[in-house]
């Protein structure tokens, strides 16, 4: 209980600089916290709400019924996945284009797969949002540690050379502030640079998983389109 009232009494003594840079350090860490449970929240349902729709596209379902669930539920302000926005990108432009008519199979077909790699940047972007700012917390917070502590045993050393006589108590409170400093640098950079490889691992992982689909589902449309040319 001591050990812990003489950290925050060291805290609150220190110099205004030192107090400035620990702020700091404690906002980036509580903020990189919000963003980690953000994140975590955010790819755990891009990767449930892409097995249940691979469950349902593979299940033989009509791709029309698909895409009318789909465009039901986004309607109601209902939550779709990723996997499903960029079918229902791609499927949409593919059905307009071709019941235009006069259209080339192959304008058709470049129409849908330009319509689902707009999908495809607009999901990647909503997987990789926030990701910039755990990294920049991960490399930047040592470095605002470490000023805080060269700040502190700058004082230390100032406070040292004001005394006749030389004792450890005189530059003991400076040095304690210091690693205080580092300390806090740490402790908002390790986890923040954990969860950046973590969860950019996890964004390549779905993100593969959709061109994977894309490229599966564009050669589904071009076997419909070549097979039955004038059917819409």
């Amino acid at each position: 209980m001591s050990d812990s009232l003489n950290v925050w009494r060291l805290i609150l003594e220190a110099t205004l600089p030192v107090q400035l840079v620990m702020l700091i350090l404690l906002a980036a860490s509580i903020t990189s916290w919000v963003m980690i449970i953000q994140r975590w929240l955010v790819l755990m349902a891009a990767e449930s709400g892409m097995a249940i729709f691979e469950k349902r596209f593979w299940s033989g379902m009509d791709l029309s019924q698909l895409f009318r669930e789909g465009s039901s539920q986004q309607k109601d302000n209902k939550p779709t996945g990723g996997m499903e926005n960029i079918f229902r990108a791609g499927f949409k432009e593919f059905m307009r284009l071709r019941q235009q008519g006069g259209i080339e199979s192959d304008a058709v077909m470049g129409g849908a797969q330009r319509a689902m790699r707009v999908a495809y940047s607009r999901e990647e972007e909503k997987l990789e949002k926030n990701l910039t700012f755990l990294a920049t917390v991960g490399s930047v917070s040592p470095y605002i540690g470490l000023f805080g502590t060269v700040i502190g045993i700058m004082n230390s050393f100032i406070s040292l050379a004001s005394q006749s006589q030389a004792s450890l108590q005189v530059v003991a409170p400076g040095i304690a502030e210091a690693l205080i400093a580092t300390a806090m640098g740490l402790f908002a950079a390790i986890p923040a640079v954990v969860a950046y490889n973590r969860y950019s691992s996890r964004v390549e992982s779905i993100t593969n998983n959709y061109l994977t689909f894309t490229e599966e589902f564009a050669s589904i449309l071009h076997r419909q389109l070549y097979s039955n040319p004038g059917k819409a």
